[in-house]
């Protein structure tokens, strides 16, 4: 059933740079990094909206120290669509400013909300999956969340507890969405390992879509404190103004504690689009060349007797040699280099903790 609504989508493009160190740092964390081929994956992202959303209805809120490289590469948005929030407030307050922004703009919009950072390759099967969402918001009084069916027992993601086959009289979908009987908050392994076993549970991806009337009485609701704010910015005469004074405000908290976890009726559609959040090294690798035995590289490399390796190296003319070295992460860039094991990975945050801030 075509749209009767305007649809928009907003982007959130905030986040810090650790996980990728030392390619990403705090002016660029990795939605604004090459990681896989020429454009980063905020570019890939509002690409990927191409025939969903008209580039002047895509929003993208990100903050002050990253706002110049997201300009720089969201060169093809107008101006005024990119939006750096004044404090960090966690992401129910960064949304609640992106309904605001589309409300003043257009109270009875669709509105897609979208994290920067993730890889999603085939497009035509996430146009099939966004469009189903945004009929299923337009025709119901529910929000709709986008799951991952999880392929395997992983503790580090939020998780959706999928029920009964959602009716929306009137619409037709084809991918069926589900009624959501609750959120699970990320899981130790044993309980991670019998949501995959049960097989009612999605990976929860953070991709939101709804109606402005339903997401906004929804809010008023359960988190009256961010429906007032909304409604201030619908009333003002100035709203940067009022979103520089009102926002820092704002309590921090995340939008599943805020509003799903609360809502009235919280659908999910699952995902037949290929998904990968990129949480590390390690994921980057899943996409990077094969080089001798197994390892991984973004640029040729010289090597003897080393394997299981991860390679990206960043600096212009220069080689990376490994001799006699096993399961290691190299990242080299103009100003450092990283030596990691590869089954620490997680561990590059903590490190960052201890860098000088010139690195930072």
């Amino acid at each position: 059933m075509p749209s009767s609504r305007a649809t928009y989508a907003l982007i959130l493009a905030g986040g810090s740079g650790t996980r990728f160190w030392p390619l990403s740092r705090n002016t660029r964390p990795k939605q604004l990094l090459q990681l896989f081929g020429d454009d980063t994956l905020l570019e890939q992202t509002i690409r990927r909206l191409e025939g969903l959303v008209p580039l002047e209805n895509i929003l993208i809120l990100t903050n002050s120290q990253q706002e110049a490289g997201v300009r720089e590469v969201a060169s093809m948005l107008p101006a005024e669509n990119i939006f750096a929030e004044p404090a960090k407030r966690d992401t129910a307050p960064a949304v609640a400013l992106g309904i605001g922004l589309v409300a003043a703009r257009d109270p009875d919009a669709t509105m897609m909300v979208l994290p920067a950072d993730q890889l999603i390759q085939d497009v035509e099967a996430y146009h099939s999956v966004m469009r189903d969402a945004i009929s299923a918001a337009e025709h119901s009084d529910g929000l709709v969340t986008i799951g991952i069916r999880p392929t395997w027992p992983c503790p580090s993601y939020g998780y959706i507890e999928r029920g009964d086959r959602a009716s929306i009289p009137g619409v037709e979908l084809e991918h069926k969405p589900r009624e959501v009987k609750r959120f699970r908050e990320k899981p130790a392994p044993e309980l991670a390992e019998q949501f995959l076993t049960h097989g009612g549970f999605s990976w929860n991806a953070g991709m939101f879509v709804w109606s402005l009337p339903t997401v906004i009485r929804e809010l008023a609701k359960h988190s009256p404190e961010l429906a007032r704010f909304i409604s201030e910015m619908r009333g003002s005469s100035d709203i940067a103004a009022t979103v520089a004074a009102q926002f820092p405000k704002l309590t921090p908290i995340s939008i599943d504690y805020a509003l799903m976890e609360k809502a009235a009726r919280v659908l999910n559609i699952e995902a037949t689009f290929d998904w990968d959040d990129v949480g590390s090294w390690l994921s980057v690798a899943n996409y990077l060349e094969k080089s001798g035995e197994h390892n991984r590289v973004n640029q040729p490399i010289t090597e003897l007797e080393s394997e299981n390796n991860i390679v990206f190296n960043a600096r212009k003319g220069s080689r990376i040699a490994l001799l006699g070295v096993d399961d290691l992460i190299v990242v080299q860039t103009e100003d450092a280099l990283l030596i990691a094991n590869r089954h620490q990975a997680d561990g590059i945050k903590k490190l960052v903790d201890l860098l000088p801030p010139e690195l930072l």
